[in-house]
């Protein structure tokens, strides 16, 4: 049986790779594969599953490559596209399955996980008191446990790195949002933001409404929001950056060893070719965003702003196996226009590659600009004002907003990533909703006029009481302009929006703060930053 697989693998490299790919070194390792496998399947002392052996063959080579390669098996690639696409019910989250344990891409922006506070490389260890971790369990696996219907509970323990003990969470299965523009509104007059979650194929679409809207209501300037997105379909992304740039100019260009460059160049018909443009970026941003941003950056078209992004660059191909599964192979790599590649360094093999981010936060990337060293190897200079910039991976900003820990407390966060802050709110609503609507008929009289109370902060504590979350001394009278803000935020989000919603922890956001400043203060920064030499 393992004979037959291998042979068919065999021909099939044969077919699918042109003559010209293979070395007669090459040729010989591929028999020399095949021979192997025939001898496990004559002379092993067991009966052997050919098709799984053969599975964990492709899924170990492709390991040996980079980490983005991957195997899809036949029936998940319907699948594996499912949140970017359109509605379905669960918990919220992207995932991947990383060393048999199911690892967090992201939370899906507004679903249950993100309200209760599931963060970006969280480890799932078990859903439902089922340990799921080291099982060799599937995407489909994953899915069975925690898609449900709107309204029932799924508890997740967690491994988050950095915290000793495990987490638990408890969530709330809901129908996840489809939209990828979380939130668009004007600051003021003339200064419009807009943040994007995730590279849909609506996102375009999206983002092209609302700027035309903001426009028309007097827009001068846009901050784009590209914080903790984890990326999505590359093609979204150069039609979004096309709606800076002027006609012709470079957006991105890809090459591999057998992969010719390919160039995707602006057009003409792009709405926001004119008007100052901020960009916010962190370690979030990935991929499809370090696209965007790399493009904006490397044209002097605007100002980034926040932290080093992620550093995915990496082009993958879907290759189909005769059974319908299928590799994400990597092909090529993105090079901003000048020359940069996006994607960081992963020759210190798999492991490094994952804490990479932790690596950063242990050395002080993440809280001290001075903390990141560039050798003169990795500098490049923008397309208009020949301005200094670094490749080596990710983008880095032009000016740098530190990460923000100082004033959230151990018993803030259980609050939240228990579900009880949010269930304190739901059931807030649920008793006070007719008498909000009628006292705060429109979110900007809810903005200026409600105010989180001392009696319902008392009532909170309580209520994390009941779940055995009790504060230690001062927790409370440190956390509570956090709560103050946050419960504000969630009840606008309940009677409106994602855009109230952010609308209100904007107000207290660092990244969000700078932006605006650089924007009103655009001819000091201009000078300093985008016509600097």
């Amino acid at each position: 049986m393992i004979k037959r697989y291998t042979q068919i693998f065999f021909i099939l490299l044969i077919f699918i790779i042109p003559a010209r790919s293979f070395s007669q070194t090459f040729t010989e390792d591929i028999y020399k594969f095949s021979r192997a496998m025939g001898y496990i399947s004559n002379f092993y002392v067991d009966t052997i599953n050919g098709p799984k052996l053969i599975e964990n063959a492709i899924v170990n080579l492709l390991k040996e490559l980079d980490p983005h390669s991957v195997y899809i098996p036949k029936d998940e690639v319907k699948e594996m596209n499912e949140p970017l696409e359109g509605n379905f019910e669960g918990i919220g989250i992207q995932f991947n399955i990383l060393h048999d344990t199911i690892y967090v891409i992201s939370p899906i922006s507004g679903g249950p996980s993100e309200k209760v506070g599931i963060r970006a490389g969280d480890r799932i260890i078990s859903i439902n008191d089922e340990i799921v971790a080291g099982k060799g369990i599937s995407n489909t696996g994953v899915r069975d446990r925690l898609l449900g219907e709107k309204g029932t509970i799924v508890i997740v323990s967690i491994k988050r790195k950095g915290v000793s003990e495990l987490l638990q969470f408890t969530i709330t299965r809901d129908k996840i949002p489809i939209y990828s523009v979380d939130a668009a509104y004007l600051i003021d007059k003339e200064i419009a933001y807009i943040k994007i979650s995730r590279f849909a194929s609506t996102t375009v679409d999206e983002f092209v409404e609302k700027a035309k809207k903001l426009k028309n209501d007097g827009a001068k300037s846009l901050i784009l929001d590209l914080r903790d997105n984890g990326g999505g379909y590359l093609d979204k992304a150069i039609e979004l950056a096309d709606h800076f740039l002027d006609d012709k100019k470079l957006i991105v260009y890809t090459e591999g060893m057998r992969v010719p460059r390919k160039e995707n160049l602006a057009t003409i018909d792009g709405i926001y070719q004119d008007g100052n443009v901020i960009v916010l970026i962190d370690e979030g941003s990935a991929s499809a965003s370090e696209i965007v941003a790399g493009a904006i950056q490397d044209w002097d078209r605007g100002i980034i702003i926040g932290r080093r992004s992620f550093g995915k660059g990496l082009v993958q191909q879907q290759l189909f196996l005769p059974d319908g599964s299928l590799i994400r192979l990597t092909v090529a790599r993105y090079h901003t226009p000048t020359g940069r590649v996006i994607q960081k360094p992963y020759d210190q093999g798999l492991e490094e590659y994952e804490k990479e981010l932790l690596t950063r936060y242990q050395q002080g990337e993440l809280l001290n600009k001075d903390s990141i060293n560039f050798p003169d190897s990795l500098k490049y200079y923008t397309l208009q004002n020949k301005r200094i910039v670094y490749g080596g991976g990710g983008i880095m900003p032009d000016i740098f907003v530190p990460l923000d820990t100082t004033s959230v407390t151990e018993f803030y966060s259980k609050m939240v990533r228990t579900g009880v802050l949010n269930s304190f709110v739901l059931d807030y609503i649920d008793k006070n909703r007719k008498s909000l609507k009628s006292k705060y008929p429109n979110f900007n009289t809810y903005l200026q006029k409600f105010e989180v109370t001392s009696e319902m902060i008392d009532n909170l504590v309580t209520f994390g009481a009941k779940s055995k979350i009790e504060p230690k001394e001062n927790d409370i009278e440190k956390s509570k302009p956090d709560f103050s803000l946050i419960i504000k935020a969630l009840i606008a989000r309940d009677l409106w929006d994602m855009s109230e919603y952010f609308q209100i922890v904007n107000v207290r956001d660092k990244g969000f703060n700078k932006a605006v400043e650089v924007v009103k203060n655009w001819e000091k920064y201009n000078s300093e930053v985008l016509i600097s030499k």
